[in-house]
């Protein structure tokens, strides 16, 4: 297994056999959200096709970096895939002068919840749905920044 920087492409692709992203977004989706935004995008490869992936950018110009897209194919769960990706993506972060990470889950994503959490990740805020199954949670954590190459924020 090895995580490399990946395509818009490729995780459109990838993201249509996660079970959880009911409806995944085209790729025009991450065209318009990317654009010329700084960003990253991490594709986790084995048995020499995508496993997973990561997508983050600087949603709000605020310090943060905001991990916006991710999921891993069922097959590749519960191997430490997910973890290596999302450490990879902070590790970039910080080396690129962004302070903290954000994320939001839905609150019927029980082991994203959990994951946030085992990775040293806060609950930071949440937001009603009418389904309560659906509505948000937002994450944050801090970084220890690595570089002073900070980004236009």
């Amino acid at each position: 297994m090895k995580i490399r920087k990946g395509t818009i492409e490729e995780v459109a692709e990838a993201s249509l056999h996660i079970p959880e992203l009911h409806d995944p977004y085209k790729t025009a989706v991450y065209h318009q959200r990317l654009g010329n935004t700084p960003h990253l995008i991490l594709v986790a490869e084995a048995d020499g096709k995508v496993a997973g992936f990561k997508v983050g950018y600087d949603r709000y110009k605020d310090g943060s970096f905001y991990s916006w897209m991710g999921g891993l194919l069922p097959a590749y769960r519960s191997q430490g895939i997910y973890q290596e990706l999302t450490a990879t993506m902070e590790q970039w972060a910080s080396e690129n002068g962004y302070t903290h990470m954000l994320l939001k889950t839905r609150n019927k994503l029980k082991p994203m919840i959990r994951f946030c959490l085992s990775q040293g990740y806060y609950v930071s805020g949440f937001s009603e749905h009418p389904d309560p199954m659906e509505s948000r949670i937002y994450f944050r954590k801090e970084l220890q920044v690595k570089s002073q190459n900070a980004n236009a924020k």
